[in-house]
């Protein structure tokens, strides 16, 4: 019968012990306990509370589990550390526990101890190996590491204690039971190797070292195991093996002569190279490779060899008679038979020279233009460089992409294409000196080497003849295309020692020279090279957008300057980046305009627009026509009135549901084909105006040819309004030639109250901006014009 927890039964055994006893049940209650144990816990001997908060926790975990535990302990009042030994006693479903001061000597001892068990422990379970620790009694397993254990399906404490073949198996035991023999009874480390089948059914092997532990009389305690998996050694030894076997058939079967040299002295020949030279092998092995090299060309092969460089180029040995032999060295450094040897396969050339000095020019030069191709020139870049580094002098590499070029191709197709990409390159070949290197790298692209310049001026001199000659004037589609260069500099040493950056470094600076606009150059500077991969990341996350619908249309309305009704809206491009928030064009739109990305993403705008205002229109909402901005390479796209079509017919809208906004500069700069490109436009029922109108250069007399609905008139002279008085006076000019020409005419950035009424009085027909309201997603758009409705 179980006895009150503050009382112990007269005449318990527990009484007799020399240590508190306390039996605990699972939830830490005091079930039974002896004076000692009352004395230790105090007036909380009731339950664990008497512990330190960590201990109580500790002791709570060790109890909630049928098993026995050994656990130290700390007393909440006295801080005193405890050990604490519980034996579960199943018949009692309790833990019977015994409890005794640690003394701080002995707990510190104990501490480091377990500290330095726990270091072996993390080492040993980190290691690339499996290690175990056997008894020589029995033969029992005492300690294993993580990679041990789990090698037989075991973990570090149920592997403890268990026998050789309880953990490898009786067949394995048996198998390597003379090795543990051996260390045993002759006390000495054995190691060998076993082949076992991998789980992928694939041969591995082990390494398997099994060494004595011995004690003070120098007998065997213990034996250390450890084993190493050496299955990438072997495959690498069969590897080699395999290699050089098929080295030597291929030595004795190919028709090409093969030398192996050692610092210069010939090793091994094959036959083909003795016939080649003449030479029986004998005569040849110990012999200086040079002593077979023609004389003009011992430098060259000389240097090959000092440098250890791998290489394949052209030379010339002699045979026995005297006979001068062109060859091909294929140089190679490899291991054979565990020497370190130079490898070189000699090629008999002859046939091939005569057919060389036949096609040499075409192999070197571009066949189109007869410049250098591109191999031709980084051939003869590298020499370029290594000789400008010698001598300290500063190259130029300029990198020509042109203009307008692709527009050609499609329009008047290849064969006008290549007559623009001849004349360009007999331009630039005219405007360089014959010591300078030029090649068509590829497409419309062209790179120029300019040697022994003293500096940047001798640089611009160049191209300022480029940009002034190699304009090539063609009439595609009817009317007259420039085709331009963009150039790119990089000059040697200033923007990179090697032909790899100073190309990349161009292409670099040619991409910005092209942003600029056409016929421009741009020399390479740090901050473009980061600018570049900004926007490397930036277009892939563009594509990215496009793909996942990241991007979104708001809507600034316009009102009627008479009666302030909703005239329509203008559609503007935000980007709900994925970290960055919402977005303006401002942040990524340059990107999209060089990487060609506008034409997809100004194809979206008008999809989205036109899906959006068959909403409106359908429900009452917003019957008004939505105005969607244009790109330049959009508008200069051939197809670009059949893609609105389409655009149109896709969403079920009539024309006059959008409005399509073109910039000053993008009628200007394709002002022949224009005209019959809005004139489409307006067959398809759109109605077309000039945004930001003021800014450009756009001619009354053209301005009077263009079929055009609408002037905007620039928010940068509406934002100086009232103030400025030549802003007001080219506002009011706009506003009255826009009145004579029986055009619309809006003002956007309308800002304040003085604006709008200065704009009104002048006879402007409708106002855009912050006064009105910013732009809105298509639900805050609905809802503004709710508000706005009378109640």
């Amino acid at each position: 019968m179980r006895q009150a927890p503050d009382a112990a039964p007269d005449g318990s055994v527990s009484e007799l012990l020399p240590a508190a006893f306390a039996l605990l049940s699972a939830q830490g209650q005091v079930l039974q306990s002896n004076a000692l144990f009352r004395a230790l816990a105090g007036s909380a001997a009731e339950r664990v509370a008497w512990l330190s908060p960590e201990s109580a926790a500790l002791m709570l975990t060790a109890l909630a589990a049928p098993q026995n535990f050994t656990l130290e302990l700390k007393a909440a009042a006295s801080e005193t550390w405890l050990a604490c030994q519980g034996r579960w006693d199943a018949a009692l479903a309790a833990h019977a526990c015994l409890w005794q001061p640690i003394a701080g000597a002995t707990r510190a001892a104990q501490q480091a101890m377990a500290d330095q068990v726990a270091q072996f422990r993390l080492l040993a379970d980190n290691v690339p190996a499996q290690i175990a620790f056997y008894e020589a009694q029995g033969f029992r397993c005492q300690f294993a590491n993580r990679a041990y254990a789990s090698a037989f399906g075991l973990d570090p404490q149920s592997i403890l204690g268990r026998t050789f073949p309880e953990v490898i198996g009786e067949t394995a035991a048996a198998l390597i039971q003379p090795s543990v023999d051996r260390v045993l009874q002759q006390a000495t480390a054995v190691n060998y190797v076993r082949e076992l089948q991998g789980q992928d059914g694939k041969p591995r092997w082990i390494e398997v070292s099994l060494l004595p532990h011995l004690d003070d009389e120098r007998n065997v305690a213990a034996v250390f195991v450890l084993i190493i998996d050496i299955t990438r050694h072997r495959q690498a030894e069969a590897a080699m093996r395999e290699s050089e076997l098929r080295l030597a058939k291929f030595m004795q079967a190919t028709v090409e002569g093969i030398v192996f040299h050692h610092e210069g002295i010939i090793t091994d020949v094959n036959p083909p190279l003795c016939e080649l030279l003449g030479y029986t092998q004998q005569e040849l092995v110990g012999r200086h490779a040079l002593g077979f090299v023609a004389e003009d060309e011992l430098s060259k092969v000389g240097r090959v060899m000092a440098e250890q460089r791998e290489l394949r180029y052209e030379t010339a040995v002699v045979h026995r008679d005297g006979t001068r032999i062109p060859v091909e060295f294929i140089v190679r450094t490899m291991e054979r038979d565990g020497e370190s040897l130079r490898m070189t396969i000699v090629r008999d050339i002859r046939d091939r020279i005569a057919a060389q000095a036949r096609i040499h020019h075409l192999a070197q030069h571009d066949a189109l233009t007869q410049l250098l191709n591109r191999a031709s020139f980084m051939d003869r870049l590298e020499p370029a460089l290594a000789h400008a580094r010698a001598s300290a002098q500063p190259l130029a590499l300029l990198f020509i992409d042109l203009d307008n070029f692709k527009r050609v191709n499609d329009s008047l197709g290849h064969l006008e294409g290549d007559k623009v990409l001849t004349t360009v390159a007999d331009r630039i070949r005219d405007c360089v000196r014959a010591t300078d290197l030029v090649a068509r790298f590829g497409g419309d692209e062209f790179i120029v080497l300019l040697r022994d310049v003293r500096g940047r001026e001798d640089v611009m001199v160049v191209l300022n003849a480029l940009l002034s000659v190699v304009e090539v004037p063609v009439r595609a589609d009817g009317r007259q295309l420039s085709v331009t260069p963009s150039i790119g500099v990089a000059m040697f040493p200033e923007h990179g020692d090697s032909a790899a950056d100073l190309i990349q470094h161009a292409d670099t600076a040619m991409y910005l020279a092209k942003a600029k606009g056409r016929a421009n150059y741009q020399f390479f500077e740090p901050v473009l090279a980061s600018r570049a991969y900004a926007d490397l990341v930036l277009e892939a996350e563009l594509a990215e957008a496009l793909t996942h619908g990241q991007f979104r249309l708001y809507y600034q309305p316009q009102i009627s300057a008479a009666d302030g009704s909703l005239r329509g809206a203008e559609a503007l491009l935000r980007w709900q980046h994925p970290t960055r928030g919402l977005l303006t064009p401002e942040a990524f739109i340059d990107v999209a305009e060089r990487h060609r990305l506008m034409v997809p993403l100004g194809e979206w705008v008008m999809r989205e627009a036109a899906r959006q205002t068959r909403l409106w229109h359908k429900s009452g909402v917003a019957p008004v026509p939505i105005a969607v901005n244009l790109s330049a390479m959009q508008f200069r796209l051939s197809s670009f009135a059949d893609t609105v079509a389409d655009v149109l017919d896709a969403a079920d809208v009539p024309g006059a549901w959008l409005e399509l906004e073109l910039t000053e500069r993008m009628l200007m700069d394709d002002v022949e084909a224009a005209p019959a490109t809005l004139a489409s436009l307006r067959a398809l029922g759109l109605s077309i105006s000039v945004d930001d109108f003021g800014t450009g250069h756009t001619s009354l007399a053209h301005l009077t040819q263009l079929p055009l609905d609408k002037l905007k008139i620039d928010q940068g002279f509406v934002a100086r309004l009232p103030g400025d008085a030549a802003a007001a006076t080219i506002t009011r000019a706009i506003v009255q030639m826009a009145s004579g020409l029986r055009l619309a005419v809006i003002a956007e950035g309308v800002r304040t109250p003085q604006q709008r009424d200065l704009l009104a009085s002048w006879g402007c027909d409708a106002f855009q901006g912050e006064l009105i309201s910013p732009p809105l997603s298509a639900q805050d758009f609905e809802a503004w014009l709710t508000l706005r409705k009378p109640a």
